[in-house]
């Protein structure tokens, strides 16, 4: 009976526990007006400059209101996309490795190319038809010490693709890395105005593309080799205007993810990069010349990356030294990310 007094004793009434709950409301809404009052004197803020972190400094939109005829070459853009990433020193992380990277002609590609180089790797840069863009990839390979050959061809063509290995091997010895980086981007504002070919020509370019020179590389890697798919943030997020493209974004990441578990026993690591908004050709041979004037503008960062910022996470994938516990995975590199 005395220990059920006790405890009858220690527990609240219905009105004490009213009385608590009042009690921490008036705290809160002190605690609001003092927010409230901190609010008011802050002095209106000023609208933040795209943030600069790097080695050197890069463009800032509006980077150049340009629009280019497809395929899209790099050549032709007013301001250079950035790929030389001078300040990336090279420390034998692919020493006397082979990459074939398709897409290498510019942008991305090429900045892969660069940095795969030097580090030690010769490269086989696979491209659709810039030539001009191409060779202009090879001389850069090649001042950083390394070899590299052009083949030219249609990676939606399976034959292509087992072309483009056998070239690889035949010119440059063994396949270590395969870097799947061609891609086909066009807008189309309405559903009903995606045509079928359009549809299909992004698709076969990066779905079945993908599919065919990993299919057509798997034979000649050996354990410790990779392979590196391009992703994207529309993957990720979506793309209202991007609807096909962002169907094979998020594809590559769910074939990224399946095929690295499918070559584990091979030893035959398999990861995607995505990255957010890059000033390449790829984004002006889009959309027209108004859109491009703000391209990059609504990241966090409020710019666009220029490819030597995406290109040492490549790196970082191929190197078994740096990542040979990781497969499967998509690393984006979007500039940020922005709250609720």
């Amino acid at each position: 009976m005395g220990t059920e007094s006790a405890k009858a004793k220690r527990m609240k009434t219905g009105k004490q526990y009213r009385q608590q709950g009042e009690k921490l409301a008036d705290k809160q809404r002190k605690i609001q007006e003092q927010m409230e009052q901190a609010d008011q004197k802050q002095p209106p803020q000023k609208s933040e400059k795209p943030m600069q972190a790097g080695a050197r400094k890069y463009p800032e939109p509006p980077i150049d209101k340009q629009h280019l005829k497809k395929p899209g070459k790099q050549e032709n853009l007013a301001v250079q996309p950035m790929c030389d990433a001078p300040y990336y020193k090279g420390s034998g992380k692919l020493q006397d490795y082979v990459a074939l990277i398709t897409g290498a002609d510019s942008g991305i590609g090429r900045s892969v190319a660069i940095l795969f180089a030097r580090e030690g790797a010769d490269i086989a840069v696979v491209y659709l038809s810039e030539h001009d863009d191409a060779q202009q990839t090879k001389e850069m390979v090649e001042k950083e010490g390394r070899k590299c050959i052009l083949i030219p061809g249609d990676v939606t063509d399976k034959e292509f693709c087992q072309f483009a290995v056998q070239q690889t091997i035949e010119h440059l010895g063994k396949l270590d890395v395969l870097v799947n980086n061609a891609a086909f981007q066009l807008h189309s504002d309405k559903l009903e105005e995606l045509t079928q070919e359009h549809f299909d020509l992004t698709l076969k370019t990066n779905l079945y593309g993908y599919f065919y020179m990993a299919q057509a590389a798997v034979p000649f890697l050996k354990y410790g080799s990779a392979i590196i798919n391009t992703g994207s943030v529309t993957g990720i997020l979506g793309n209202k205007d991007l609807l096909d493209y962002s169907l094979t974004k998020g594809g590559i990441h769910a074939f990224t993810r399946s095929l690295g578990s499918n070559l584990i026993p091979k030893g035959i690591r398999v990861n995607a990069v995505a990255p957010g908004p890059v000033w390449t050709p790829l984004n002006p041979s889009d959309k027209e010349k108004q859109w491009i004037g703000k391209f990059g503008s609504k990241t966090p960062m409020k710019r666009p990356a220029q490819p030597e910022e995406i290109a040492p996470a490549y790196v970082f994938l191929a190197s078994p030294q740096c990542s040979s516990y990781i497969t499967g995975e998509i690393l984006p590199i979007i500039g940020g990310y922005k709250g609720g």
